[in-house]
């Protein structure tokens, strides 16, 4: 099957846990897409895809992964000038926090 027809660069950031935390760094302002693994093969085929993100005009960007599961970070020149260096940080998830209501 045919891969876009713009330039990409992918990132696979393997299984991660809800709520951690996605740093990427630009050198130029692109679209910043993550999704899941399912997600990222349709992306490839050219089918519908749903991700996280969209055009990131600062650097960095940071993004929040949804769920547990494996997960993949696309820069990509879609509606751009052109590929933009990049690179990506994965932060530590939030520690679990305990609530409490006021009684």
């Amino acid at each position: 099957m045919a891969a876009p027809s713009f330039r990409f660069t992918h990132y696979d950031l393997k299984p991660q846990r809800a709520g951690t935390t996605i740093e990427v760094t630009l050198s130029a302002v692109n679209n910043v897409r993550l999704m899941t693994a399912v997600n990222f093969q349709r992306f490839n085929e050219r089918l519908d895809f749903k991700y996280v993100g969209g055009v990131a005009k600062r650097s960095p960007i940071r993004l929040v992964i949804p769920e547990n599961g494996h997960w993949f970070v696309i820069v990509d020149m879609e509606g751009h000038h052109g590929l933009a260096e990049s690179s990506v940080k994965i932060l530590a998830a939030p520690a679990n926090v305990i609530s409490q209501k006021a009684s």
